[in-house]
């Protein structure tokens, strides 16, 4: 009870410090304002934690705190006596990949055997309309050239590792979640660097080989330093199993943060165009990816599944090779705005779904033929 009564404080918290906000922006204090937002996500993100219909958007909401601290701060996120916090950002990535990697086993890439046709589909569906549509957003948006490339950059990403979580809230099939995941990210070096070269070179300088180097460094070498930990050490090492989670939130938080900070000046002037851009982007992913499964056939949790993959990009990774591009401020823009956005709308998909069980056409036929027959006896 008493718990319920902290969370409950904390949401009221939230109400006041949105109610003050709004009152010094209309008040013209913007300036003031922007630490009243900071605590406004955080007591939010805090309440959410106290509900299940609002938990899993707890994390999402630091999130949020975190860029509004940047935008405001962002002197404390650029660098600190002469050391660039961009300079954390690979290392962070190569660490949550290695996390990534400890939570795998050769039983994920099994499910290709499993379900040729669903794995297909997904991956043809992942690295065909999302590169195509970032593509043309970025031109029908008219953003300059890098902040454009930037939207066709996280286009090109594999799927993202919360794809699975939704998978699994949304009653899909979490086994080929993970199995896309696992090889669109093997794959990720290869087709990364051609959508890139082909499209996003259209309006930067793209060196497809050493992005090639890059995306290997940076989650291939890392992934399969995981998969020899957990295939050797898996369970020896709890508190690892435990912190790796934990550790891969808090890196994807910084990384974004040190992004914002660092293109804030870009992010004030085409950061709302960008948010539209990244919704479109990301729900267009989820609607093609659930009728594209259908068109050929799949099963309702298949189709689920595929459009959670299709639509959710690895953010991350897109936000290191833009750092390794050293077009961090505006080539990384695109990724730290897709990334949170694509967890909101990914958390009320996931929500909606798991409220509606997946029940294929013959499913229900048969049911139906069932009841017919038990009320004829």
């Amino acid at each position: 009870m008493k718990q319920n009564n902290a969370y409950k404080f904390f949401l009221g918290i939230a109400a006041l410090s949105l109610i003050a906000a709004l009152v010094l922006i209309f008040g013209g204090n913007q300036a003031q304002a922007g630490p009243v937002f900071i605590l406004f996500f955080i007591a939010l993100g805090i309440g959410f934690r106290g509900y299940a219909v609002t938990k899993g958007f707890a994390y999402t909401m630091m999130i949020f705190a975190a860029v509004t601290t940047a935008l405001n701060f962002p002197q404390y996120f650029v660098e600190v006596n002469g050391f660039k916090f961009a300079t954390l950002i690979t290392p962070l990535i190569q660490l949550i990949m290695f996390g990534m990697g400890t939570e795998m086993g050769l039983k994920d890439f099994a499910g290709v055997i499993k379900m040729p046709k669903a794995v297909l589909i997904g991956l043809v569906g992942h690295f065909t309309v999302m590169p195509l549509l970032g593509f043309s957003l970025a031109k029908a948006f008219h953003f300059p050239p890098e902040i454009a490339a930037g939207v066709v950059l996280i286009g090109s990403m594999p799927c993202g590792l919360a794809s699975n979580v939704m998978s699994y809230l949304a009653n899909a099939n979490l086994a080929l979640s993970v199995t896309l995941t696992a090889i669109a990210t093997l794959l990720a070096p290869f087709l990364t660097p051609l959508w890139m070269k082909i499209l996003g070179g259209q309006f930067v300088n793209v060196d497809a080989l050493a992005m090639m180097w890059d995306i290997v460094k940076m989650v291939i070498i890392p992934i399969g330093g995981g998969l020899l930990f957990n295939k050797f050490f898996r369970g020896k090492a709890g508190w690892l199993d435990k912190a790796m989670p934990l550790v891969s939130m808090i890196g994807i938080a910084f990384i974004i943060t040190i992004i914002t900070a660092a293109g804030r000046d870009n992010l004030i002037v085409i950061g709302p165009a960008l948010i539209v851009c990244a919704l479109i982007h990301n729900t267009g992913g989820y609607l093609f990816g659930y009728w594209i499964g259908r068109l050929f056939g799949l099963k309702e949790r298949d189709a689920r599944t595929i459009a959670i993959e299709v639509g959710m990009q690895n953010g991350g990774l897109a936000s290191g090779l833009a750092k390794e591009m050293g077009k961090a401020a505006t080539i990384g823009l695109a990724p730290a705005v897709f990334g949170p956005l694509m967890n909101i709308t990914g958390s009320i998909l996931a929500s909606y779904w798991h409220r509606k069980p997946p029940v294929d056409k013959d499913e229900a036929l048969n049911r139906e033929r069932g009841e017919l027959a038990v009320k004829s006896l």
